[in-house]
């Protein structure tokens, strides 16, 4: 083909070279710009081109923040960078060295075979719940063995479960539940069959080691004595005894006895009921019972004196001793200590700070074995709950 020919022909007259490269005009091919030959020769200018109407660049649009796909927003991007997962306690030193090296961390002990159970006797009771495990005299640690139904079954009786629910342990579903773990105890021996039927005037029943009392003639209450109060239900003198206090409560025709006695100058706990053995096994020193007191005295008190308190000092009715020994707090002038004993003689905590030089100026008792006086008004008299009251009992062997 000749040079004319290939120049004429419909590829090259209406292609790249006659429209796109040569346009005398600067007319615009497939690329969009100008280029040599036309008015812009030497230059590149974008042009907008036929048909096509110019579109502005949209801002960029901010993301909402997606809680379940973080990485979708933007902040995500200068976000700081995750710490490194570091486990509980290894910043401790000595932590990741052998047990029993120099330097390394003590193991925390575990609570062996312990049982857990789901739920606990009297758990709904406002008072009670921090008392821990029931505590009873060294003397009274008898085996726990289980007996065949007939042994503690009356076939005139109530239902176990029945009885338990009654008395508020808890429902009788989870009453049911108890009796099949275990946890009861029908006159010292444990029961795990749910036929058992028993008497409710007679049965000693024990749930988790607690006693529950059947008899609702019987009233245990905690008393918070003020100073100047008599210890008695009735004074000659006319002077402010504790039957002054129970006027006002549902109990005032009952005839209560109450647990030892506080001097008229010393404040704090004072136990009334009229379970006439469970106040006698309280008083009897075989039971040593603690009790205890929080006591003011004049500062400073100097190192050795609870040493010599908790080693015993000579009174006039022979040596007494105090179980333990605590600063509490110590102002300008005075500290407040707190000591536990069981002794129940007259006047004891006065006479041992009297006897080592440090009069007491004030003194309240706070605690009777598992019974604490809390956050009580003074003055008040409150009823203990059903779990306080088997701790009480458990206390003396009851």
């Amino acid at each position: 083909m000749t040079q004319a020919g290939r120049q004429g022909s419909p590829r090259n007259g209406s292609g790249r070279n006659s429209a796109g490269r040569n346009g005398a005009q600067g007319g615009a091919g497939r690329s969009g710009f100008t280029q040599r030959g036309g008015a812009g020769a030497g230059k590149r200018s974008f042009n907008q081109g036929e048909g096509r109407p110019f579109k502005a660049a949209k801002p960029r649009e901010e993301r909402p923040f997606d809680p379940d796909n973080p990485t979708t927003a933007d902040s995500f991007r200068a976000a700081k960078p995750a710490k490194p997962f570091r486990k509980p306690g290894s910043n401790k030193p000595g932590y990741g060295k052998a047990p029993g090296t120099p330097g390394a961390l003590k193991p925390k002990k575990k609570p062996g075979n312990a049982k857990q159970y789901g739920s606990k006797a009297f758990g709904s009771e406002r008072f009670g719940r921090n008392l821990g495990p029931v505590r009873k005299p060294a003397g009274n640690r008898g085996s726990r063995q289980e007996v065949p139904q007939s042994e503690v079954h009356d076939a005139d009786g109530v239902r176990l479960q029945k009885v338990m629910a009654q008395a508020g342990v808890a429902s009788r579903r989870v009453c049911e539940e108890m009796i099949l773990e275990g946890r009861v105890e029908v006159d010292g021996q444990v029961t795990t069959e749910l036929g058992v039927r028993v008497d409710p005037k007679s049965a000693v029943i024990h749930v988790d080691g607690i006693r529950i009392q059947l008899d609702e003639t019987l009233v245990y209450m905690v008393f918070n004595k003020p100073k100047g109060v008599v210890s008695t239900m009735e004074d000659p003198e006319g002077r402010p005894c504790i039957s002054d206090f129970l006027k006002t409560n549902k109990n005032k025709g009952e005839r209560l006895f109450h647990v030892g006695r506080l001097d008229v100058a010393t404040e704090g706990l004072l136990l009334l009921t009229n379970d006439g053995e469970l106040a006698n096994r309280l008083t009897h020193p075989s039971y040593e019972v603690p009790k205890t007191y929080l006591v003011q005295v004049r500062g400073p008190f100097p190192q050795g004196v609870g040493a010599q308190l908790k080693s015993g000092v000579e009174l006039e009715d022979g040596i007494a001793a105090v179980d333990s020994f605590r600063l509490v707090d110590s102002t300008p002038g005075h500290v407040l200590i707190e000591v536990v004993l069981h002794s129940g003689k007259n006047r004891i905590v006065r006479r041992m700070f009297d006897a080592v030089g440090f009069p007491v100026e004030r003194l309240v008792r706070v605690k009777v074995g598992p019974i604490g006086l809390g956050d009580q008004r003074q003055g008040s008299i409150r009823n203990l709950g059903k779990q306080e009251i088997g701790h009480l009992m458990a206390a003396v062997g009851l």
